[in-house]
This record gives structure tokens, C-alpha cells and sequence, in this order.
């Protein structure tokens, strides 16, 4: 991947560059999915952070989870979670947008001071399109997504998984944009363009 195609991947709609990759370990809860499914979900999780380099555990000891996903039929369902509007600001008029826009995903994320992720919430309305894919499709890419702060197009024209020999992995390149990503000496979070160039220099280049 070229510096200027990296950038486009962490550049938003406003035209803002934000990068961002996570700060602490990872702590994931997932709420509405059947048990047999958890597995699934948890596995991508710890495949991408594997792949990063960072580190997943069960408990964040300010938090307590880190990393909320919530699977759900209707947006309305989430005006009727207790506390749920202590978490999304404005969840009101979220959801009303949200429905407006026939959306079947949406992710929101809070920072530490120095810009890192803090704690990420991923909710995904199972429309016909997502209750089509594989449960290991679906973890995957979402795992891809929250790994982190991706611009809110960067997979809208291409998913980040390929097929390989029939196994379900992470295109190349987007494996090797997390990788540099998470590079100890890389900053956990940018806002100037430049560091789309710090990214491309550590991308691995295949034999």
C-alpha cells in the first residue's frame, strides 16, 4: 500500500485525517448472540490483536469491559438498554439517524488524553445483509473494524477479508497496515497526514 492510499483509510468524510490504535488491553463483552456464537466473535478478536500484537484480557481494571458489541434486531431496542444512554451521546437522535439512514452498523469510540482508544461500542442491526454473512465473517471484519480507527469509508468499497485455499483471512495489505500500526515506535494516535508515511515506510513488502 501506497503512503496516499493509506492515508484515504484513516481520512474522514470532513476531510480530517485521525489515527488511532488502542491504548490497553483489550477487554470484549458481546451482548445478544447465542452462546455457541461467542466463541466465534472471541476468536476473531484475539486473531486481529495476535496480529497486532496487542494484548486481550478479561477484565479492564477501570472499565470492566473495554469493548461492548451488541447484536440486535431495531435501533428502537437501544433507547430501552438500561444506562445506554449514559454511553452514546445524544442516543436519541443517534438512533433516529441511524433509521433515517437505514445504517445496520454503527461504532463509537472514547480516547485516553494522549488520543489512544480508550473503549470502543460496536452495534450491528442484523438486517438481511448481515444475518447473510457467516458468523465468522461477520467477527472477523467487525474485529478488523474496532482494531482501529479506520475512516468511516475505509472498507465501504472493498471488505478488508479475502478468501485464501479457502480460509477466511485478512487481505494482505490491511494486515499489514495494522501491523505497522501497532509498531512500538509508531504514536498511538496522529492527526497530521504525515504519519500515513510513517505507516507506508513500515509496511512489509511481500517476497
Amino acid at each position: 500500500m501506497t503512503a496516499e492510499q493509506i492515508e484515504t483509510l484513516f481520512t474522514r468524510r470532513d476531510g480530517q485525517f485521525a489515527f488511532a490504535r488502542w491504548g490497553r488491553p483489550i477487554a470484549p463483552v458481546v451482548f445478544g448472540v447465542e452462546d455457541a456464537a461467542l466463541p466465534v466473535v472471541k476468536g476473531a478478536l484475539e486473531a486481529v490483536a495476535k496480529l497486532a500484537g496487542h494484548d486481550m484480557v478479561e477484565t479492564d481494571p477501570e472499565l470492566g469491559s473495554n469493548l461492548m458489541m451488541f447484536f440486535f434486531a431495531d435501533w428502537a431496542e437501544l433507547l430501552d438498554v438500561p444506562g445506554m444512554d449514559g454511553l452514546v451521546p445524544d442516543l436519541a437522535g443517534q438512533v433516529e439517524r441511524l433509521q433515517a439512514a437505514g445504517a445496520n452498523q454503527y461504532r463509537f469510540f472514547r480516547f485516553e488524553e494522549n488520543g489512544a482508544i480508550k473503549a470502543a461500542f460496536v452495534f450491528l442491526r442484523m438486517d438481511d445483509s448481515l444475518r447473510d454473512m457467516s458468523a465468522q465473517v461477520l467477527a472477523l471484519s467487525q474485529a478488523v473494524q474496532v482494531i482501529l480507527l479506520w475512516s468511516e469509508d475505509a472498507f465501504a468499497e472493498q471488505s478488508p477479508l479475502a478468501l485464501a485455499d479457502e480460509a477466511l483471512v485478512l487481505r494482505p495489505e490491511v494486515a499489514d497496515v495494522i501491523r505497522a500500526a501497532y509498531d512500538p515506535v509508531m504514536p498511538p494516535a496522529a492527526n497530521d497526514p504525515s504519519h500515513a508515511l510513517r505507516l507506508a515506510a513500515r509496511v512489509q513488502v511481500p517476497s
